[in-house]
């Protein structure tokens, strides 16, 4: 038996109910009994935020809705027949407001829309003809656990373990399903106690956590569209043995291979600010209020000209193995780890700043989790250099969000805050009881206590990787062959100006002078290369005017096959031969 209790203009008021019940019988209890209003015109606010009317909840539960025995809700009605009364406190026109939020991609609204049945041949079992169908080849839903354990599958598609759980409900129905974890105390708690530390209740203070292993990932394969690129990044440690990270740039598509799954198709890789060592990074801040605001800018910039955006980061992680062939030392392995607690954390604290927007999401703003990856360039056991490619658990994105988690000497444990070293001055680091369960000798699930650690592996989600194959659509719209320097490497004595440009892009730089028509491919494909455009927008008004910029750059990438437009273009851009002109001085 459970009670919920209604606050609305009238009064308070309270009603019995089953866990099974339908919530569509409450609407019209409160219509008939206690309101005396159309149920049509009234509207329930869920403690998420959420606001529902009896159309939104059909064939859902009380359960499904994740209410439980002595939940208060507020019940407001909008103004309509049968109505005299106003109403304040419900948005009449919701969609204005969601127009103003960030909207999930095309391709999670295509992906929301497509079934992703798995089709299956018929087998030995069948007994029906070919137009016929039975259990044993009727096709199976995209989070089928037959299909993954016979395809080597590790972790469900995220929007096959949507589908999974809007199935539960109405095939109309629009309730979120997906409630972002919240490891922290409510900062506003509604008993109107004083805020934690001074105070807290059951309602703001979150509950034990119970940490598994996450079944779905937002990414399921990180496709690098060239190995140039790669052998690129790595060229910085050969040359000098230090290592190096950088962002990964491209777009998100559909991957056919995983049940409605999502690839990260990587086109080139932007090295940003950072001080590297023999055994290690130190990366600088990174952000549009940082010290580093306008590189972020430019960055940003080029990105959306191109309809792309950053995907992830990817750091290497080499030690040669001194014998001479170029083999490595193998680090990662099931023996050591294959991610420190110390890189999950970082992985989790980038996540938090590119939140991924999802519809389903009951967070107002409706965002969860992340699509944002790491790939860690390592050496396998063969002694081979290799990439491996995850994702930090939507868990471990809200431990670290709350503080609750850091990293620790031994990489493969997890160290969890003292409460009490929390040195600010307001002191609001709050540490709930943490819980994994695991698999003892004997095949039985143990929960145990993490205290003061826990293995990493519980906030570990890993995704495939590789390279293009032929059948595959992913074009290249950059090019790699150029030996422009990249950005940041000034200490490895890579450096690019006005004065040495032309030995970079040298046929671009004489295009204007010499006019030879029968070179604009060589132009084109010089000035195709991210780095070049980069330059070009760090130096934006010395030059060319950022107008010229943006319009070289959509001259190049949106006329991929018109090379003639490209070499009109340069010939009248004046900022273009302004910059020429002044190269050629050097």
């Amino acid at each position: 038996m459970t009670i919920l209790r209604f606050r609305s203009k009238t009064g308070q008021f309270r009603i019995t109910c089953n866990d099974n019940d339908e919530f569509v019988k409450i609407f019209n209890e409160i219509s008939q009994n206690n309101l005396k209003i159309p149920v049509e015109l009234l509207r329930v606010k869920l403690n998420n935020g959420n606001i529902i009317s009896v159309n939104d909840v059909q064939g859902v539960t009380v359960a499904q809705l994740g209410l439980k025995n002595g939940e208060m809700l507020a019940i407001d009605f909008i103004e309509g027949e049968g109505s005299n009364s106003a109403s304040v406190a419900i948005n009449n026109n919701p969609t204005e407001e969601k127009s103003n939020k960030p909207r999930q991609s095309k391709m999670d609204d295509e992906l929301d829309n497509d079934k992703g049945l798995i089709k299956r041949q018929m087998g030995s079992f069948c007994r029906h003809g070919p137009r016929g169908m039975c259990e044993y080849c009727s096709p199976l839903p995209p989070w089928s656990e037959e299909y993954q354990a016979d395809h080597g599958i590790k972790h469900l598609s995220f929007h096959a373990y949507l589908s999974e759980l809007r199935s539960r409900l109405n095939e109309n129905n629009q309730i979120p399903v997906l409630t972002p974890s919240r490891f922290t105390v409510l900062e506003k708690c509604p008993s109107g106690h004083l805020p934690w530390p001074r105070g807290i209740c059951s309602q703001c203070q979150p509950s034990a956590i119970s940490l598994n292993r996450q079944k779905y990932r937002l990414v399921d394969h990180v496709e690098i569209l060239s190995p140039t690129i790669v052998d690129k990044f790595i060229g910085a440690w050969r040359n000098t043995g230090r290592q190096r990270v950088g962002l990964l740039l491209g777009k998100y598509d559909r991957y056919d291979k995983v049940p409605l799954g999502v690839n990260a198709i990587v086109s080139d890789i932007y090295e940003l600010p950072q001080k590297d060592f023999d055994d290690g990074i130190s990366i600088e801040d990174f952000s549009k209020d940082g010290e580093n605001g306008k590189e972020f800018e430019n960055v940003n910039k080029i990105l959306l000209d191109m309809g792309m955006e950053i995907l992830g980061m990817i750091y290497t992680d080499l030690s040669d193995a001194g014998t001479n062939d170029g083999k490595v030392i193998c680090k990662r392995h099931n023996k050591s780890f294959f991610m420190s607690s110390s890189e999950v954390i970082l992985a989790a604290k980038w996540q938090n700043k590119f939140n991924h927007h999802c519809k389903w999401s009951s967070e107002k703003n409706e965002e969860f989790s992340s699509r944002f990856v790491t790939c860690i360039i390592s050496g396998n056991t063969n002694g081979e250099i290799d990439i491996a490619a995850y994702q930090a658990s939507e868990s471990a994105e809200a431990l670290v969000k709350g503080d609750i988690i850091v990293g620790s000497t031994h990489p493969g444990q997890v160290y969890i805050n003292n409460e009490n070293d929390d040195k600010s001055k307001t002191r609001k680091r709050y540490i709930p009881d943490i819980f994994y369960e695991d698999k003892n000798e004997y095949g039985v699930i143990v929960k145990h206590k993490a205290s003061p650690t826990f293995p990493v592996e519980y906030l570990l989600v890993s995704l495939t990787h590789g390279f293009p194959e032929e059948s595959s659509s992913s074009e290249n719209i950059f090019t790699y062959e150029s030996t422009f320097p990249i950005e940041h490497r000034e200490l490895h004595g890579e450096n690019v100006s006005i004065d040495n440009i032309k030995n970079y892009i040298p046929h671009s730089i004489k295009f204007t002078q010499d006019m030879n028509i029968e070179e604009t491919p060589i132009v084109v494909a010089e000035l195709r290369d991210f780095h070049v455009q980069l330059w070009l927008q760090q130096h934006e008004g010395e030059f060319m005017s950022s107008e010229e910029v943006a319009q070289l750059r959509k001259v190049l990438f949106n006329n991929n096959d018109d090379v003639m437009q490209v070499a009109q273009y340069l010939n009248t851009c004046d900022g273009w031969r302004n910059l020429c002109a002044v190269a050629q001085l050097y």
